[in-house]
């Protein structure tokens, strides 16, 4: 036999303990629960978009680099790049079929 040079915890303790640890489950549960409701992660979506498009104009307009722009952020810089990639795409798929239409318009 080995014996144990600490204490049991009391009754006290391990009712604080118990406490502690539902109040952290019921936090974590809150929090996944908001995490997963469709309204809050169309909000995200919302505001993510909003601010790519503003960080995009800020690249456009120079002032990226800014105090609190988007190169210190590295995850606000890629979207605003894939913002302005996308639109830079669609304007040319925009571009290349408004040309073929015309063109097969011409010839009769």
């Amino acid at each position: 036999m080995s014996a144990s040079n600490s204490t049991p915890p009391s009754s006290s303790e391990l009712k604080d303990e118990v406490l502690r640890t539902r109040a952290d489950l019921a936090a974590a549960v809150d929090e996944l629960t908001t995490r997963l409701n469709p309204g809050y992660q169309a909000s995200r979506i919302a505001h993510d978009a909003k601010q790519a498009a503003n960080d995009a104009g800020a690249m456009l307009s120079g002032s990226f680099g800014d105090k609190n722009g988007p190169a210190h952020d590295p995850r606000r810089a890629r979207n605003a790049k894939i913002l302005i990639g996308a639109t830079i795409g669609l304007v040319a798929l925009g571009t290349a079929v408004a040309v073929t239409v015309v063109l097969r318009r011409a010839r009769g």
